[in-house]
């Protein structure tokens, strides 16, 4: 299978920015022992901003352009460096691509871009995408990773799309807040009723929501790829997704 992940940043560091040591750990673990099974893993990973944030001690997110890109650029080598690490322990090499929506409207940067990444899995690298927020303005940006995530698993022809948050998957009502919210398993199209489910953001340091998630069912199912929301909490239900167990909330690509 070549299976697209996407993990955001509350499933990667504390409300600080801190990184989740443990977690973080866990996760790459999880996804080197996939690889080694024989799939091709495509990382789409959020948390350069918070991991910049906590690197520079700061209280809270930059709400202006210019402090948000100076926070991602310096998060974004924490970020990789913490990656190269810890997948080396693993013997896996990995591979860094940031990309923006810009490279997804240019037709030879579109194609740059797909050759690099397949040439990266072909040679046994693990790639590990991000959106380019240091130099990335509101009029060329994808705003979130879900989007991101749904763009380059079309792109590459991906089997399915894994979402991780910090929800199990999509529920009858928000959960947090209604405790009789139920967990919807499956989902074969996105109507009225789907959407209006869609919540708003989670974390602080987040950038999307359910609202998100949703549009990039969309995406994905138009293109024949499945796509699952599940909770970034628990690295170990990766398993079970590839081994075609029931996890979260499944949407089902038209074939």
């Amino acid at each position: 299978m070549r299976i697209v992940v996407k993990i955001g940043s509350s499933s990667l560091t504390y409300e600080s920015g801190r990184l989740n040591i443990r977690h973080f750990e866990k996760f790459v673990k999880v996804l080197s022992d996939i690889k080694n099974a024989g799939h091709e893993i495509i990382l789409v990973s959020s948390g350069a901003i918070a991991m910049g944030i906590g690197k520079l001690n700061l209280s809270q997110k930059p709400e202006d352009i210019p402090g948000k890109q100076a926070a991602a650029a310096i998060g974004q080598c924490e970020l990789m460096y913490e990656y190269d690490k810890q997948f080396s322990i693993y013997n896996q090499v990995t591979a860094q691509i940031l990309l923006t929506a810009d490279d997804f409207l240019n037709e030879t940067r579109y194609s740059n871009f797909k050759n690099t990444i397949r040439k990266v899995l072909e040679m046994g690298a693990l790639p590990i995408v991000n959106e380019n927020d240091s130099v990335a303005t509101d009029e060329i940006r994808f705003g979130d990773n879900d989007t991101l995530a749904a763009n380059v698993a079309c792109a590459i022809d991906a089997d399915i799309l894994i979402l991780l948050s910090d929800i199990d998957g999509l529920f009858t009502a928000d959960p947090h807040k209604n405790k009789s919210a139920v967990l919807i398993p499956t989902v074969s199209e996105i109507n009225s009723e789907i959407e209006k489910l869609a919540g708003g953001i989670g974390s602080s340091l987040a950038s999307g929501g359910m609202k998100t998630k949703i549009a990039a069912a969309q995406i994905v199912m138009n293109n024949g790829c499945d796509m699952i929301i599940t909770n970034g909490q628990n690295p170990d239900s990766l398993y079970e997704i590839v081994e075609g167990k029931p996890v979260g909330t499944k949407f089902v690509g038209r074939r």
